[in-house]
């Protein structure tokens, strides 16, 4: 299973288009608190329209509570990864992508503890960062696609008169 990770997410909207690409694609969503809103807020179900029933998520009070619930192959997602994301290996099925908050990103502790597993979108210098939804959704369909986009629909159907 593909799992995402946001740390301290701080803008609705993101998270509720973070929570539609996880429903659509069958990734699970971790969310750790502090959450800078309501998480039943209008902007976020709006955001995820009628994916919601679909949707898989827990939420905890803290990065140490979400650590002690979780294993697997961890990669932490950042501009100041060393390493270009479709260059990881993310074929292992316990696989935790870690994101950071909208204003700041993870915590430099964290990256630096695990600097071997930090993992970057290529970008120009003179950009900042991504949005975040849509860096999620970037990394995100890497990892669908090691794992062969594991049992999601990967023809459509045409109908021809």
């Amino acid at each position: 299973m593909i799992n995402i990770v946001l740390v301290e997410p701080e803008i609705p909207r993101n998270t509720g288009n973070i929570s539609r690409t996880c429903a659509a694609t069958g990734m699970r969503l971790h969310i750790i608190e502090p959450i800078g809103f309501d998480i039943s807020d209008r902007a976020v179900k709006r955001a995820g329209l009628d994916y919601w029933k679909y949707l898989d998520i827990t939420v905890y009070k803290n990065y140490e509570e979400f650590l002690h619930k979780n294993h697997g192959q961890f990669y932490y997602c950042s501009t100041k990864g060393q390493k270009i994301y479709s260059d990881a290996d993310m074929t292992d099925k316990s696989l935790y992508l870690v994101f950071g908050k909208e204003t700041k990103g993870l915590d430099e502790q964290l990256l630096k503890s695990n600097y071997d597993r930090c993992i970057r979108i290529p970008m120009i210098d003179d950009a900042r960062s991504l949005n975040l939804s849509n860096s999620v959704a970037v990394i995100g369909y890497e990892a669908l696609r090691q794992q062969g986009f594991l049992s999601l629909k990967t023809k459509g159907e045409l109908t021809i008169i």
